[in-house]
């Protein structure tokens, strides 16, 4: 019997979701997936996730009692259940837990412009200014990572929470194709080989095709 329950939306649109699935896996959490496709281009506000979800979006945990929302809060309470998805040392774990943050809260441009679709391919598209901007500055923090800690990882050798954060924007990339510098590159192999990363893009590219919607596969005019 599933301890729970993990709602999510399309897993080839859905980055936030991503971020949920991959946090609950990492955990272990013996929990059911409920995938409640997005419907008429209108994305996560679909009602049938607005009904029920506390937040009217994905994705949504139920475990054991606790109910979470919200990928990051979700990423603490798997980290919670399994200790070690965050760095051990002090000054590491607040490193993660702030680059964590900063992926939830900011790179507004990056979003607006270049958004997570697992399987197109937009290769040169979407440079906007701000999405070069978030660019810039997601590359420095993962640089600034990688190299104090010696990768493959943002923090070392495992694929932690502070990874998960940052999956869909490997996503993101793989898709668009920005310029990027060899670390950068080194880092989204890394992340896109990881398993449970490719899982979710194997699920992805097996999804219905009458579940995909126009507005997430007409790229933007060149």
């Amino acid at each position: 019997m599933p301890d729970g329950r993990l709602l999510i939306g399309n897993k080839r649109y859905s980055s936030w979701s991503m971020r949920g699935w991959l946090a609950v896996h990492l955990a272990g959490l013996e929990v059911e997936e409920v995938l409640i496709p997005f419907v008429r281009d209108a994305g996560p506000v679909t009602p049938a996730i607005a009904a029920a979800t506390p937040a009217g979006l994905v994705p949504y945990l139920e475990h054991r009692g606790a109910r979470v929302w919200e990928s990051l809060s979700i990423c603490e309470y798997c980290a919670e259940q399994a200790p070690g998805l965050w760095p051990e040392d002090r000054a590491a774990r607040a490193a993660a837990r702030s680059m964590a943050a900063e992926m939830a809260a900011g790179f507004r441009g990056l979003r607006q412009a270049m958004w997570f679709n697992a399987g197109a391919d937009f290769a040169g598209l979407g440079r906007t200014p701000d999405a070069l901007k978030d660019i810039a500055r997601i590359e420095a923090a993962w640089g600034e990572a990688l190299a104090a800690h010696g990768g493959p990882f943002l923090f070392g050798p495992r694929f932690g929470m502070a990874d998960v954060m940052y999956a869909p924007v490997v996503g993101r990339f793989l898709t668009w194709q920005p310029v990027l510098s060899a670390t950068s590159r080194a880092y989204m192999a890394a992340v896109r080989a990881h398993p449970l990363v490719d899982r979710w893009y194997r699920e992805a590219l097996a999804e219905p095709a009458a579940w995909q919607l126009a507005g997430y596969e007409t790229p933007p005019a060149a």
